[in-house]
């Protein structure tokens, strides 16, 4: 092997063999039981199934390995392989051992296991707890277990090996890997089985130079947010490397599963059965295709829309794209846009006030947003998948808010009370002449200790003069509920259309991302010009904004919404 080469592969644990070398720089055994049972009861658990162990890092050292990192694992390995040689002998010795730089004893005292030696240094106290854990676990059922685990690891038990170059700087790997807490990724495995100076599917210098670019590409177009958040709902925080992304459609990782190398395990696999080459390009070649989805206007809308109401996931996606002709493709997507928006009875019946109703509604006018976005061709704009699931300060809650709210739920501190009538004294002004009540309000929020009875008397006067005769019997409706941006403030919230619209024209003349429907209705751009006051959200506007959705939604709607009224 060259020396600035990496070799990458997967061992089963019986063919794990030679000396590893422990140097002075690493501290010695220290797993407690929590650790050691884990690993045992991994293995055992998984059966006849395959299983990776974490990564073991080394470097070739004439005729040993230095240990680089793994210690604690293959200390437990060790010690396993001890045991079950001590009471079955017709089991073979452990096949490799390990040395210590400045731990001359720890050597001789694995190979002994004298528990009577224990407390003569630490490091004897960590390895005879070791294996006394070991000797319980095993005793709870001796002959059924040592079989089994002895045949797990000569059959089905693997090792990540990752070998480095002679010229790789052993210490500063060791400080990455263990003091700075940043393990080897899936991703970083990944890479390095193609760029893998040994192996069964090699490829030459420049091929792997090439590879080396093209993934680096890749993982630089992934953090343009406007493709990541089209593709995931999570934030970078979750991947590591946003190529994991990829990596993971491909091995078709569970979404619950949280084996941290799951998907370097399957990749490893699918390389021992298809050439490196091969899966390197079924590698672009997926990425081409959600690049394309990204870029095509309808696809991009549609799969968005999927993929950001949880209703489908991109693997679930990507696997019904597969075989499918372009029209069957988008026929199926419009099929699940059907089936996440579909309910028994009529979305007239649903309410705010109730759980179940209150995540249909939100569906369905994310859709609603997504859809009127789509419509309105790709020459004009295209929906912020990014700006809706996070912004600068982290992830975006989305909430329902009502239209026009004449409740008073939240308003508990005089502070509260204080907001609202402050908030509402421009609204006032624009809609009525009434100076006593102006002043009444003014009043009332100069005072030291404000009365609930006279907040109470006050507000029922402000949200009378600002609503609309019949709009308490919608209060819950979908007529009455858009989407705006989650907020603590419940002066706010509980504020009456006037207010919400200043608020919402304030926000837009400063950048804030609004969804597209929800400035549409607090613009009053759905409401016909002959029906339309400003100031109020009246039956007129409620009207409107159900026929904007019934339009909009057509394709995907069982039966057209209707209006309370009209029932």
């Amino acid at each position: 092997m060259e020396n600035n080469q990496i070799l990458l592969e997967t061992k089963l644990v019986s063919e794990i063999k030679g000396t590893f070398y422990v140097p002075s720089y690493q501290r010695g055994y220290r797993w407690g039981e929590d650790e050691v049972l884990r690993l045992l009861n991994d293995v055992y658990s998984n059966g006849k199934k395959n299983y990776c162990l974490q990564p073991v890092v080394v470097r070739k050292s004439d005729t040993s390995y230095e240990l680089i990192d793994g210690q604690q694992r293959l200390t437990t390995l060790y010690l396993i392989y001890r045991y079950m040689k001590n009471v079955n002998p017709f089991f073979n010795e452990p096949a490799f051992n390990l040395v210590y730089e400045t731990r001359d004893n720890s050597a001789d005292f694995l190979q002994s296991i004298d528990l009577s030696r224990r407390d003569e240094n630490i490091d004897f106290w960590f390895i005879a707890n070791a294996y006394e854990t070991i000797k319980k676990w095993f005793e709870e059922d001796m002959q059924i277990r040592v079989l089994h685990v002895f045949e797990y690891f000569k059959e089905d038990v693997k090792i990540i090996w990752y070998e480095v170059g002679e010229n790789e700087d052993a210490i500063s790997l060791f400080t990455r890997l263990n003091i700075g807490k940043i393990p080897l990724t899936s991703a970083e495995l990944v890479k390095a089985m193609f760029l893998s100076s040994d192996g069964k599917s090699k490829t030459d210098r420049e091929k792997q130079e090439e590879i080396s670019l093209q993934w680096d590409d890749m993982e630089k177009e992934l953090h343009d947010d406007s493709l990541w958040y089209f593709l995931t709902n999570r934030a970078n925080a979750r991947y590591q490397t946003r190529i994991d992304l990829i990596l993971d459609l491909i091995s078709e990782k569970p979404v619950d599963n949280r084996e941290k190398y799951y998907t370097f395990f399957k990749l490893d696999e699918m390389g021992k059965t298809i050439s490196l080459e091969e899966l390197w390009r079924k590698i672009q070649r997926t990425f081409l295709i959600l690049k394309d989805w990204y870029e095509n206007h309808e696809l991009y809308h549609k799969i968005g829309y999927l993929i950001a109401s949880e209703k489908q996931t991109l693997q679930s996606i990507f696997n019904i794209s597969v075989g499918k002709t372009k029209q069957g493709f988008r026929s199926a997507l419009d099929s699940y846009i059907s089936e996440s928006i579909a309910i028994q009875g009529n979305y007239a019946d649903l309410s705010y006030e109730k759980p179940l109703d209150y995540k249909r509604i939100t569906t369905l006018l994310l859709l609603f947003n997504v859809e009127s976005v789509r419509l309105n061709g790709e020459n004009t704009q295209w929906f912020p998948f990014d700006k809706f699931k996070f912004d600068q300060k982290g992830k975006v809650a989305w909430s329902l808010e009502h239209i026009h709210a004449q409740q008073s739920d939240g308003l508990r501190t005089q502070e509260m009370w204080k907001e609202w009538l402050t908030l509402h004294i421009p609204s006032v002004r624009a809609v009525s002449n009434d100076e006593t009540l102006i002043n009444a309000m003014q009043t009332a929020i100069e005072k030291t200790k404000l009365d609930r009875a006279v907040f109470d008397e006050l507000q029922q006067k402000v949200v009378e003069l600002l609503s609309v005769q019949g709009n308490a019997e919608y209060l819950h409706s979908i007529s009455n509920l858009a989407l705006l941006r989650s907020d603590d403030n419940a002066a706010l919230n509980n504020s009456t259309f006037d207010v919400k619209r200043n608020l919402i024209v304030e926000m837009d003349k400063e950048g804030q991302y609004i969804p597209f429907c929800t400035k549409m209705v607090f613009l009053k751009y759905y409401t016909p010009s002959e029906d339309n006051q400003l100031h109020f959200w009246g039956q007129a506007d409620r009207i409107a904004y159900i026929k904007a959705l019934n339009k909009v939604l057509a394709p995907y709607l069982s039966e057209p919404i209707t209006m309370a009224e009209e029932l």
